[in-house]
């Protein structure tokens, strides 16, 4: 099953649409809820990726070591059962640290929600391959940006090349065991480090046990002067230089359907516009003291989308939707 569509998902999608259209024409209103939730299982990673908050310890610092609870969990999925579509199980930290995460995927998926986990796979054994599985899940992206110990280090700091081989084939043998259905997608960030082997990867990548290969570009922080990991063509950057000689982020379409049509729940549950809101600052408020239609339609909520159409707030001058 991909997503279970129903009667109140149609509507609330139409209206989620409608919605949009009409805030291109400045007016902004909202009378939908979200039609897809990330949520974030564990704020934590055993990797230390350069250009990652919680990688270089930001997240840690601020907000401290947590897992997403069992009371968040339930409230978040009893408020979007009836109206979303997808859940995804990923924001900053990996997700596999949740020791539960199978069965909240089983419980998203029995409510007939479209699930999707993103990870680093370091700790995907042969078990949790096949817990994952088992659960329904639709869809798991698993991050290699290397195919040699050298390439794959350059980013995923402290990880292992070699495991997450094995988590591919892992899945791929849990795949075949309990005749499932899980979508196995091997992403690659477009970087320096690695461009020499991008067409191998187009190669080898379901020999390594995956359905698909998605290259993505990377986010940079400090990229005015250059940066060691963006690629020496542009094409495939997110930057390019100017006529100052400094670079500087290439323009987009204005406007962002995502923050009209999902939030992302934090693992305390904190309710953020979305995934680019890495330090929380645009809130909408917290899932625990209110409910998420109230948050999805509040005034932080309606300001922020006002500001979006012109790119305003500064996680949507990064932001590559």
């Amino acid at each position: 099953m991909s997503v279970a569509l129903t009667r109140s998902r149609f509507t609330n999608a139409l209206r989620c649409y409608s919605n949009y259209a009409l805030s291109r024409f400045g007016l902004v209103r909202i009378t939908h809820m979200p039609t897809f939730v990330s949520v974030e299982p564990a704020n934590v990673c055993q990797l230390r990726c350069p250009e990652c908050p919680v990688g270089k310890g930001e997240r840690l610092e601020e907000r401290g070591e947590r897992l997403m609870s069992r009371e968040v969990w339930e409230r978040v999925l009893e408020q979007i059962r009836e109206t979303a579509h997808t859940i995804q199980f990923y924001f900053q930290g990996e997700p596999l640290l949740h020791p539960d995460l199978p069965q909240m995927i089983r419980e998203a998926h029995e409510a007939g929600l479209y699930t999707i986990v993103s990870t680093n796979a370091q700790a995907l054994t042969q078990e949790r391959a096949e817990a994952l599985v088992a659960s329904g899940l639709n869809r798991i992206i698993i991050s290699m940006d290397g195919l040699t110990d050298e390439t794959y280090n350059a980013y995923r700091v402290g990880g292992s090349l070699e495991k997450t081989k094995a988590a591919l084939q892992y899945l791929r043998e849990a795949n075949e065991k309990l005749k499932g259905h899980t979508v196995i997608e091997l992403q690659c960030l477009r970087l320096r480090t690695n461009e020499h082997e991008w067409s191998q990867f187009k190669r080898v990548y379901k020999q390594l046990g995956a359905d698909r290969l998605v290259f993505k570009t990377a986010q940079l922080y400090d990229y005015s002067n250059g940066h060691p990991l963006m690629p020496s063509d542009e094409r495939f950057s997110r930057y390019e230089k100017g006529a100052d000689g400094l670079y500087h982020r290439k323009s987009l379409r204005r406007g962002c359907l995502r923050v009209w049509s999902g939030v992302v729940v934090t693992t305390n549950g904190e309710v953020l516009p979305c995934c680019y809101d890495k330090s929380h600052t645009y809130a909408y408020g917290n899932i625990m003291t209110a409910s998420l239609k109230e948050l999805f339609a509040n005034d932080k909520a309606r300001a922020f989308r006002k500001d979006a159409l012109s790119e305003n707030p500064k996680i949507c001058q990064e932001c590559w939707r």
